[in-house]
């Protein structure tokens, strides 16, 4: 038999429910008024080379492409075989930006080596880098400055590509454009102390950094090398994720292979450090491309750790 129910009972509950789900609202309000207020800004961008969807044969629609998918520009590569006009009137019709370039002779003619001639052909490629750039409206082009091997010392490569940056220094400040070093895997600069180091003796404000989030977990830190480099350095950065439980159970390279928020990068600590030097800029990703459904995955994952997703 049912028992009657007691309304003095159910009132009485229903406005001790009603206070707790008050003060849970307050809570929360207090809980979102105290949290950290966002000071990074970021514009998404990838590698043009990693739109591989099979409907977009050509750069207009591959522009298209990328803009409906929620990205802001796009890198290329320089030299490549894309046709300067062609990029243009693309850029023009889809408001895409070609944000940046990548200078794609730099692993083979770097300008640390200890051969003239490699070093001259290194020369001659940045100088047509920074050039076309203006051309396309980018305003840097990426840049890996030396190469330590059996055959270059780190001390020849430190030499030869400091006295080349500021050589070619004053042709990007003159035309606007910025050398953004990228942290590789080149045996060089392997860490942030020693990197800001080698730009203050560069000593140019058209050389910075592309920092780049992924390649720096094999031998440190992302927030630490943010910190020591800070606003004057990081110019742009390249997204992507690095485990090194992968690295270590499988080898140096697996650790990239894993998608973007699943590795160690630790972006709640990344995107506090790039809080913390107020950076406002571009974002590419670099990771392994593919069709429109895998570029909007991407982008959905770029959202995700930036703090951009709604």
């Amino acid at each position: 038999m049912k028992r009657p129910i007691d309304r003095r009972q159910l009132l009485t509950a229903s406005l001790a429910a009603a206070a707790l789900s008050g003060e849970a609202l307050a809570a929360a309000r207090r809980t979102q008024d105290d949290a950290p207020e966002r000071k990074a800004r970021f514009r998404k961008a990838l590698k043009y080379g990693m739109v591989q969807e099979p409907s977009a044969p050509t750069v207009a629609d591959r522009f298209a492409l990328l803009k409906g998918l929620g990205f802001d520009g796009v890198e290329l590569d320089s030299p490549s075989n894309l046709d300067e006009d062609e990029v243009l009137e693309a850029a023009a019709a889809t408001g895409l930006v070609v944000e940046g370039l990548v200078d794609s002779r730099h692993w083979q003619e770097n300008l640390g080596s200890d051969d003239a001639e490699t070093r001259r052909r290194g020369r001659e490629a940045l100088d047509f880098a920074l050039r076309q750039a203006t051309r396309l409206g980018a305003d840097s082009v990426l840049l890996v400055p030396a190469v330590v091997n059996a055959g270059t010392s780190y001390g020849t490569a430190w030499r030869n590509s400091v006295a080349e940056l500021r050589e070619i220094a004053p042709l990007a400040e003159s035309l606007g454009v910025r050398i953004a070093l990228e942290n590789v895997w080149n045996n060089f600069l392997l860490s942030p102390v020693e990197a800001r180091h080698y730009l203050e003796e560069v000593g140019s404000p058209a050389v910075g950094w592309h920092f780049d989030v992924g390649n720096v977990l094999r031998y440190g830190w992302p927030e630490h090398w943010i910190e020591v480099l800070g606003a004057e350095y990081v110019f742009k950065l390249d997204i992507k994720d690095y485990s090194r439980k992968k690295m270590n159970d499988e080898g140096l390279w697996k650790g990239f292979d894993v998608k973007i928020g699943d590795g160690d990068s630790g972006w709640p600590r990344v995107l506090a450090a790039l809080d913390a030097i107020g950076f406002d800029g571009w974002a590419a990703a670099e990771v392994g491309g593919g069709d429109a459904e895998r570029l909007a995955e991407i982008s959905r994952r770029m959202d995700r750790v930036l703090g951009l997703a709604d």
